[in-house]
């Protein structure tokens, strides 16, 4: 039985859609409605946030809000690292998948000498870099700043010296650079990327388990297939965004994509992947309530929370 701790982290400000920080709220909403007492059961801790500096004007077009995302990751990973230190299972709500960067940082710097392998469902690869972004939103990068990858290969901007200062020491908070290896990242329902995201995956001969392979092989195969893969980890970090959902269920997010996982589907695949001992955090991010009609993306979400807190519970 894994003892749990709750972390809020309603932080928004690495997404390029406003609402995020309203995720976390949406599916405590959801358990009310399931009268679910989930959020009665465990300890939680509300991580303070930078949101304030949304009102503000953006300084780093190339890493926005960077400034805020750093203090994001020193204010997370600590609560990660605290979480696992004190022998607790940290599951995060996160508000922008951002922060995941930082979650992260915390499993390293609490276990720095065990190798962690991360499961990423989602339907971006968020490997971009100050280097390379489309958009500016850091909420496209945790995977590249746990990579320590700057992708200068496939460079298209020319950041400043402030945002490459910051850029660094995200890369090396808790003195730990870089935090994962490429082989020990596996992309679940992935589907909607760049061509800079693309080289680093191909370069790095990163695993890419696509929908219709969930679909020919069934949940099962893909999740013992998966942990074959990272079977040199001693601890797996499982990242679920929920718009690894298709997007015809994931309105309530700030980037849909077509293609995507059934609810059953998100819901089996998770749940196989709470019953296994290597299993170290799981976090749930990018639910937007605003974007969304009668709470339905957080109603998913929840239930996805709820079976994986049974499951934990039982292991």
């Amino acid at each position: 039985m894994r003892n749990i701790k709750i972390l809020e982290v309603r932080s928004e400000i690495g997404a390029g859609t406003r609402g995020a920080s309203l995720g976390v709220d949406a599916i405590k909403i959801a358990a009310l409605d399931f009268m679910s007492n989930l959020f009665v059961n465990f300890p939680s801790e509300i991580v303070e946030t930078e949101n304030r500096l949304l009102y503000e004007p953006v300084a780093s077009p190339y890493a926005k809000r960077i400034q805020g995302i750093h203090t994001m990751y020193e204010r997370v990973s600590k609560s990660v690292s605290d979480t696992v230190k004190s022998g607790l299972f940290p599951l995060i709500l996160a508000g922008d998948h951002s922060t995941a960067g930082a979650t992260i940082a915390g499993l390293k710097m609490a276990r720095p000498k065990r190798r962690l392998g991360v499961v990423w469902i989602d339907a971006h690869a968020d490997m971009h870099s100050p280097f390379t972004t489309p958009s500016g939103n850091m909420h496209g990068m945790p995977l590249s700043i746990s990579l320590a990858e700057d992708n200068v290969e496939n460079q298209l901007h020319s950041p400043d010296a402030q945002t490459l200062d910051l850029w660094r020491k995200l890369k090396n908070m808790g003195k730990i650079e870089p935090k994962i290896l490429p082989e020990d990242i596996v992309f679940i329902a992935l589907r909607d990327f760049e061509k800079e995201e693309e080289a680093i995956i191909k370069k790095g001969n990163i695993k890419v388990i696509p929908v219709a392979e969930i679909r020919r092989k069934g949940v099962e195969n893909v999740v013992r297939q998966t942990f074959l893969h990272l079977s040199n980890c001693d601890d797996i970090y499982v990242s679920f965004d929920v718009d690894s959902l298709d997007s015809s269920i994931s309105r309530g997010t700030g980037t849909p994509v077509s293609n995507g996982l059934k609810e059953r589907e998100a819901e089996d695949l998770v749940a196989s992947f709470m019953q296994h001992h290597k299993i170290c955090c799981f976090e749930i991010a990018e639910v937007n309530p605003t974007l969304d009609k009668e709470n339905m993306m957080a109603e998913i979400a929840f239930n996805i929370l709820q079976r994986s807190v049974n499951l934990l519970l039982l292991n």
